[in-house]
């Protein structure tokens, strides 16, 4: 929406980070509200006004449960695109009689594989991943 608004933004947002932690997501989000904040006629705008103050909640809340962690392995993770968590995912695998054959607790990483290894281990024969 903001490049509808004004194209010439895309100059002026920060470069995307290249690090894959929370906390270069964390700052570069940062630096890109700083820039969003200085554009009143952007900030105005009613599309972009409510997603700006829902990233910056999002933000902050983000901050505050990193300062409060004691666990350097937790990370913020998203159940969908206007709702976040932190800590851990749980992942599991199922026969159809809805039997656990395996699970695994990630930080954010992708897990079929794992899973799919897991329950073949066990001596599940997987016809189909649903």
């Amino acid at each position: 929406m903001i490049y509808t608004i004004d194209e010439s933004m895309k100059e002026k947002f920060p470069t995307k980070p290249t690090e894959d932690t929370i906390e270069a997501e964390l700052d570069y989000t940062q630096k890109l509200l700083e820039v969003i904040e200085k554009e009143p006629i952007l900030t105005d705008f009613p599309k972009v006004k409510e997603p700006l103050k829902l990233l910056k909640e999002t933000v902050e809340d983000d901050l505050l449960e990193l300062q409060q962690s004691e666990d350097p392995d937790a990370r913020v993770g998203h159940k969908s695109a206007d709702s976040s968590f932190f800590g851990y995912k749980t992942h599991l695998a199922m026969i159809q009689e809805r039997i656990i054959t395996a699970a695994t607790i990630i930080t954010g990483e992708k897990t079929l594989s794992t899973l799919i290894e897991k329950s073949k281990e066990e001596g599940i024969d997987i016809k189909e991943v649903r």
